[in-house]
């Protein structure tokens, strides 16, 4: 909204509610699924905030600003739990929630910086990227979803997890 977009405000989704930003598949049926079948991963997402990029006042960087958001709020509550962790003296309840805090959140922010779409990382790059790299747009547009499949069954993204386990024991 600060950057000139109505988009999500016009929707009803700027809001804390959090059935506002509820995904029927992602975030009922999906998971629900996985409980009872009683996986080891439980997933799930919420609807992606509407964006219009044409409404920003800034055109040239403002795609870019709007995507590092996500991943910067991520890292800075990472850090801030993180460093009541280790800075300041509390129950051992507290330090287990805030140490879930603090994986999650670079887990969390780590994933989103893959640039494949829809993550947020797919945004940073595109907004980088000079023209003549409008193929590897497209291509990574197009087959996004199978490259991130590809990533998942070869075990790639055992290195988000690996870079937050390093991260979460640097900073507490």
């Amino acid at each position: 909204l600060k950057l000139g977009d109505p988009t999500a405000k016009n929707a009803g989704r700027l809001t804390l509610n959090p059935l506002k930003h509820i995904d029927t598949f992602g975030t009922i049926l999906l998971p629900l699924l996985l409980v009872l079948i009683r996986s080891p991963f439980v997933i799930g997402w919420a609807k992606p905030v509407p964006v219009n990029p044409y409404n920003f006042r800034d055109q040239r960087w403002g795609a870019l600003k709007v995507s590092i958001a996500g991943p910067a709020a991520n890292f800075l509550l990472a850090i801030i739990f993180g460093l009541a962790i280790r800075f300041i003296p509390l129950p051992e309840t507290f330090k287990f929630l805030f140490g879930l805090i603090v994986i999650y959140n670079f887990v969390l922010a780590l994933f989103n910086l893959i640039p494949i779409p829809p993550f947020d990382g797919s945004h940073i790059l595109f907004s980088v990227l000079p023209a003549r790299f409008n193929s590897l747009k497209l291509f990574l547009s197009q087959y996004g979803l199978y490259l991130l499949l590809a990533l998942m069954f070869l075990g790639a993204l055992n290195l988000v997890f690996q870079a937050a386990s390093f991260l979460y024991y640097l900073i507490i």
